[in-house]
């Protein structure tokens, strides 16, 4: 009798149910977009759908997260440029 208890609540463990970004409704969609619009809050979402449990949105959250890496350097790199270009016209002796 334990035996058949203890298979059928492995069978209900085993079925978990993976929903892949295609089967996401309309209506999952617009909620992210709304999320993705609140600031401080789309980042933090963004780390939890990209590394938290498993979650349609995974792929989109990492490559989103990997766009936002490569702006801040480039803004870092822009920023740095300017900054010396400036630097050496304050600088320069006529």
């Amino acid at each position: 009798m334990e035996s058949n208890e203890s298979v059928q609540t492995q069978e209900y463990q085993n079925n978990v149910v993976h929903k892949t970004a295609s089967e996401m409704s309309i209506g999952e969609w617009l909620i992210t977009m709304l999320i993705m619009i609140i600031p401080i809050v789309n980042i933090v979402m963004l780390f939890v759908w990209g590394f938290g449990n498993a979650d349609p949105r995974r792929n989109y959250a990492r490559a989103s997260l990997i766009w936002m890496a490569i702006s801040i350097v480039l803004i870092i790199i822009f920023y740095g440029a300017m900054f010396a270009l400036f630097y050496n016209i304050m600088n320069y002796n006529y």
